[in-house]
């Protein structure tokens, strides 16, 4: 892919890092010296572009009408918002990804305004807490389609009500399955008919509203 990332601090820094690392082409935006300066430390040089993503002659010169991906995480929900709106409706760039810093912000990033994806490090961090204070020992791995769907992990202790039972037997939610077990050292991949052992460390996706219930089933 072609992702253009608009704001070269320390996320842009490390986004540009992740991409290049994986063989995609990057182009970071960054308007001040300093940061720029601090990037060529770590980036190769040709990378890395004097501006400012919210103006249009800029997003231009980078080459933003063959991007796949613009991904705009500057500190400035202003500049983040100009960037991904001109990305979206005047160069035609087919995902765009906005970094929310004052979650107050969060309602004017949106389909309508040229957002496909907004993400809120205060309100993610704010729900995790809050999904893992409710889950007790279950553990949340990853979130997916904007939060929908989780990855979870449990381990199994002694007393759980899973143990001995097939996971057939466990009765679980409509939109929950259990992909793999880690037993031993060892990855299972379960059928209806594995049987659920102490130790086990169950790996299972799961709709947001339903990880309660999972987390009943598994750990009691």
């Amino acid at each position: 892919m072609f992702v253009l990332i608009v704001g070269g601090g320390r996320v842009g820094e490390h986004l540009a890092g992740l991409l290049l690392a994986g063989g995609h082409q990057v182009r970071i935006i960054e308007p001040r010296a300093s940061s720029r300066d601090h990037l060529a430390q770590t980036l190769p040089p040709e990378t890395i572009v004097a501006g400012s993503g919210s103006d249009p002659a800029v997003l231009e010169a980078c080459g933003v009408r063959q991007a796949d991906v613009v991904a705009a995480v500057t500190g400035d929900d202003e500049v983040n918002l100009v960037a991904t709106s001109l990305a979206r409706f005047e160069f035609n760039v087919p995902r765009t990804i906005a970094r929310v810093n004052n979650p107050k912000n969060a309602w004017m990033f949106t389909a309508e305004m040229g957002v496909d994806v907004a993400l809120s490090q205060a309100d993610l961090m704010a729900h995790l807490i809050l999904e893992e204070m409710s889950l007790g020992d279950m553990m949340t791995l990853l979130k997916l389609r904007r939060g929908r769907y989780s990855l979870v992990e449990e381990k199994i202790v002694a007393g759980s009500p899973a143990v001995g039972r097939t996971i057939a037997e466990l009765n679980l939610p409509g939109e929950c399955a259990i992909i793999a077990i880690l037993r031993r050292g060892r990855l299972l991949l379960p059928s209806s008919g594995t049987t659920i052992q102490t130790g086990d460390e169950v790996l299972a996706l799961t709709l947001a509203e339903q990880a309660q219930r999972l987390a009943e089933i598994l750990g009691g």
